[in-house]
């Protein structure tokens, strides 16, 4: 199921892009599946299918969440962001 997914800050200047869709019912799936298209950013932010210390993923713009496991609908929309960035 594709997610849409936003990236600010450091993610997105990995990444290049602000905006992009990713495939995963959960978190993790999600990152991963983010990883294999935008190395630069998987490298930097994540660790396999877990966010790097620093950064956090906005769940439609609702809650933080950090948890590889958590659930993921189709219509969700996540913003990856430096911790700093966001205020966390």
């Amino acid at each position: 199921m594709s997610i849409r997914v936003e990236l600010f800050g450091i993610p997105r200047e990995r990444a290049g892009i602000a905006e992009t869709t990713a495939e995963g019912s959960r978190l993790g799936e999600v990152l991963l599946d983010l990883a294999r298209r935008y190395p630069r950013l998987g490298e930097t932010c994540f660790e396999g299918g877990r966010l790097q210390a620093g950064y956090v993923v906005n769940l439609n713009g609702q809650r933080f969440v950090l948890d590889p496991a958590t659930e993921v609908q189709p219509g969700d929309s996540l913003l990856i962001l430096s911790a700093d960035a966001g205020g966390c």
